[in-house]
């Protein structure tokens, strides 16, 4: 089978390095790709947006299965694109419709499907423009922290947790007068605060059926301690010692079982994953977010650590056979740690060459790129987050030792990471 993923960051490199290990995997394409899935098939110059560009290279190359790693393209409706178009009909993609992609395209949208289907979530109004008054005394008579979030695609940056109200109203200002996130936030949506930890669950789904993966746990701050600003992701561990059978029960029965019985009765057309963004509260789950794909740095955690071919289940979840998949987990831990640019999540400079990839990684370790380039004979920077080593171990403090031995093999210059992940 001829398959083509779309995307470019750590998350494609290891769909990419399993997708590989199927021996039903013929030819592997992945556009634009880094320099790491380059080790893994051939890099295509298209950005995940073109479409068309997409299209043309997926009848080229007689591309038989596509995988939507990035959030945007789904939103926009790559799935439909091609469901839609003559030429490209009968070619399997593992992503949910322009339709079903809005419980991650808008907050609204999933608040309401949520509450719909009886879903645990945090109280919340949506405020516009039109009502921007009655959002203002809302917010004053709201209980402290207030959650604010942009109702559409922020790159990861539309959620604000307020500690005065203050900072909250001044932020909704931000959002709704002045555009702080342009057209994402022109809704707002204003939520309680939840206490407890959270963790990131996820599940891939026919329409019908569905298959449980492993959970994972990742770390949002820059630095040791959970210190300094908010990134895309420094780390992640997986399976989570708290992840109790009875709390997995609990997820399954109140979160995952309604939302694909929800996505039936809604008639979503959704072939694809479901990331359940979780706040265990009370050892209560309650839903934070709905995403349509994996993960990142999650997805370098959780497709380590399942045994299953992926070709083959992705191809059941395209046939709508799900149902006769059984998924086989390695019972090791598994712990990834970011590397990054010096400056991220703020400025930082691209270009810096990498050394230490050239030498054979450590045992029970895999080196992930990121945001990487080759440049003739050097891989070079080329993003915020470069480099994720994922390492495996009896327990998570093992893994992530693992883990940061081989980080040590590793230099580029003002390359920085947590010491401190799991």
């Amino acid at each position: 089978m001829n398959i083509l993923i779309v995307g470019a960051g750590g998350r494609e490199h290891a769909l990419a390095w399993k997708l590989k290990q199927s021996p039903s995997c013929q030819h592997l394409f992945i556009a634009p790709g880094n320099a790491g899935t380059a080790l893994c098939g051939t890099n295509l110059p298209v950005e995940v947006n073109d479409f068309e560009g997409l299209k043309k290279e997926v009848i080229k190359n007689n591309i038989e299965l596509i995988i939507v790693g990035p959030e945007e393209p789904l939103v926009k409706g790559i799935a439909d694109y091609f469901k839609l178009n003559e030429e490209t009909k009968n070619v399997k993609l593992i992503g949910p419709s322009k339709h079903a992609s809005q419980l991650e395209g808008s907050k609204a949208f999933a608040k309401s499907f949520m509450e719909y289907h009886k879903i645990p979530t945090a109280k919340y109004i949506g405020f516009t423009i039109e009502n921007y008054k009655e959002g203002i005394d809302y917010i004053r008579g709201h209980s402290l922290p207030i959650v604010l979030k942009a109702d559409g695609l922020a790159a990861g940056k539309g959620v604000l947790i307020c500690q005065s109200h203050i900072e909250a109203l001044a932020e909704f200002e931000l959002m709704i007068m002045r555009s702080k996130f342009g057209e994402a936030g022109k809704k707002v949506i204003v939520e309680e605060f939840l206490q407890g930890i959270e963790i990131s669950v996820f599940v891939l789904t026919d329409g019908k059926n569905y298959v449980l993966l492993p959970e994972a746990k990742d770390y949002k701050r820059a630095g040791d301690g959970d210190t300094g600003l908010n990134t895309g992701g420094m780390g992640a561990v997986s399976p989570i010692p708290f992840f109790t059978d009875e709390l997995r029960e609990k997820v399954r029965k109140k979160i995952i079982e309604p939302t694909i019985a929800g996505l039936r009765k809604d008639e979503m057309d959704y072939k694809g994953f479901v990331f359940f963004g979780l706040m265990i509260a009370n050892n209560e789950p309650y839903v934070i977010e709905y995403n349509c794909r994996l993960g990142d740095p999650e997805t370098e955690v959780v497709l380590p650590r399942l045994k299953n071919d992926l070709v083959k289940l992705f191809d059941a979840v395209a046939t709508g056979k799900l149902e006769d998949i059984q998924v086989d987990i390695d019972e090791r831990a598994a712990a990834t740690i970011v590397a990054v640019s010096g400056g991220y999540p703020g400025e930082y400079q691209k270009g810096k060459p990498i050394t230490g990839l050239e030498n054979d990684p450590v045992e029970d370790s895999i080196v992930f790129h990121s945001g990487t380039i080759r440049e003739g004979e050097d891989v070079v920077t080329n993003g915020g987050r470069v480099l994720a080593v994922t390492a495996f171990g009896n327990d998570i403090r093992e893994a992530s030792e693992v883990g940061l031995y081989m980080m040590e093999q590793l230099y580029f210059e003002d390359m920085s990471f947590r010491t401190d992940i799991g």
